[in-house]
């Protein structure tokens, strides 16, 4: 099973560098029937999420009549980020959907569309502050909670460690507060221990690999980022001769979030415990949606959606599309509704 890991991984790795090839902002496209070029960009093309999201793009603006550039890669800089957004408006798109590395720093490329009249849509990641349209999210905070819940069951007492995103993005400090929280209220005989990993994988094998050493108790782990963080996290539990699958009483129980195959593959074969999928086909999906929408000039307020979610006001002006994230274990793994089994 642990074959069929690598290769997954190394089959995903290679689509990203051929994307990551074709993300040229100055390629040029036919002016579509909906008014014209929209762009895109993520955050970086280093998981697996991020790859398989980076696929949906074009897929999902040709299933809305919309005419996408080549997603831009941000490469986790912020300041990148708001360059690709100015050469984006530059090139004249009509439109914009885009995943902030930093909550704040992204404010600024927010005003620059809104100048130029350019909706903006956000994925994944809500800004602090500007002009959106509609954020396409999950609740981020569930993602904490599903963890902490998913862990405190498996585990009753001794320590247990949160590889944390970035928390200069609001992902990182919800899932990290939440799981702290919820530690704290429903498991309290569980100690947490942190690592602030901000979404890089050496941070997280590093972190992991010092920890561990002074805690070679450790019962449980949550990882925020399964597709930047499962690697590194089985390679620094086999160092310190921790890596044992489900059922062994040496097990550390381990939980992730993306939902991405080889977090599927490595719950089929018992070395992880649980993922909370997060949706990246239905990321691009309702991404596109919302901004052909926006473009039409047609505008939103809270209540439910069509497609089984409910839209929030997550902070003043800024409305949230909520969508579904479903926690995967061994029970329901094989479920082909998971996009990570229709890659």
């Amino acid at each position: 099973m642990r074959t069929k890991v690598i290769r997954l991984a190394a089959a995903v790795a290679v689509s990203g560098l051929m994307l990551a090839g074709c993300g040229s902002i100055k390629d040029k496209t036919a002016t579509s029937a909906t008014g014209g070029r929209i762009g895109a960009t993520v955050p970086l093309l280093t998981s697996p999420f991020w790859q398989a999201y980076h696929n949906y793009v074009p897929r999902m603006a040709k299933q809305q009549g919309l005419d996408a550039l080549p997603a831009v890669n941000a490469d986790n800089d912020s300041a990148k980020l708001i360059t690709d957004i100015g050469t984006l408006l530059a090139e004249g798109v009509r439109g914009l959907v885009v995943t902030p590395v930093d909550s704040a720093a992204v404010v600024a490329g927010l005003k620059q569309a809104d100048n130029k009249g350019v909706p903006v849509v956000s994925v994944d990641v809500a800004p602090e502050g500007g002009k959106v349209a509609m954020v396409v999210r999950a609740d981020n905070r569930a993602y904490g909670v599903k963890a902490c819940d998913a862990i405190g069951r498996r585990v009753k007492s001794g320590k247990v460690v949160q590889v944390m995103g970035d928390l200069a993005s609001v992902n990182g400090r919800d899932r990290s507060a939440s799981f702290r929280d919820c530690m704290k209220q429903k498991y309290p005989a569980l100690k947490v221990l942190e690592i602030p990993a901000e979404w890089k994988a050496d941070k997280a094998s590093s972190g992991l690999d010092s920890l561990l050493t002074a805690n070679p108790d450790i019962k449980g782990v949550y990882l925020q980022a399964g597709g930047v963080y499962l690697a590194p996290a089985e390679q620094a539990l086999k160092r310190k001769n921790l890596f044992f699958p489900f059922g062994d009483p040496r097990h550390v129980v381990t939980v992730s979030n993306d939902g991405i195959p080889q977090e599927l593959a490595a719950i089929r074969s018992g070395d992880l415990d649980a993922t909370v999928s997060q949706p990246a086909d239905a990321y691009a999906k309702y991404g596109m949606y919302w901004l052909k929408k926006a473009m039409a000039g047609e505008t939103f307020k809270p209540g439910p959606t069509d497609h089984g979610s409910q839209i929030v006001e997550i902070s003043p002006g800024i409305l949230e599309d909520q969508l579904p994230a479903p926690v995967v274990t061994k029970d329901n793994v094989d479920d082909k509704a998971l996009w990570g089994n229709n890659l």
